[in-house]
């Protein structure tokens, strides 16, 4: 991956349960992790590295948002994956999204101008 200067290249979470939040990230979007240790997993991505450290989760103001190229298939992914809608699908100026739960507690949206 290149890195871009003053660009977000990492975003890391927080995890009680790394067998359950690779299972589902692995079955919503098909994310590749490597474990670290006992308290510690990295997913790589094409624009953005990760990972999940342990601990409990806590809502905060950063609200990631990944972008899809058909969102109702993707919300469907989720559900079906065991996430769970805590915003539907709505429209804004430039396209629509919609904000989920993992089985932590994570929330983040998905974004598409389709």
């Amino acid at each position: 991956m290149k890195l871009q200067h003053e660009q977000i290249q990492y975003i890391e979470f927080v995890s009680p349960n790394f067998e359950q939040i690779k299972q589902f990230y692995t079955t919503a979007f098909d994310w590749k992790f490597t474990d670290y240790g006992p308290e510690y997993t990295g997913f790589e991505g094409t624009y953005v590295d990760g990972g999940f450290a342990a601990g409990q989760p806590v809502k905060g103001s950063v609200l990631v948002i990944l972008y899809s190229q058909d969102l109702e298939s993707t919300l469907a992914k989720i559900t079906a994956a065991g996430g769970t809608i805590s915003k539907d699908i709505f429209s804004f100026p430039g396209g629509r999204r919609f904000h989920f739960e993992d089985p932590d507690g994570n929330e983040l949206a998905v974004w598409s101008d389709k």
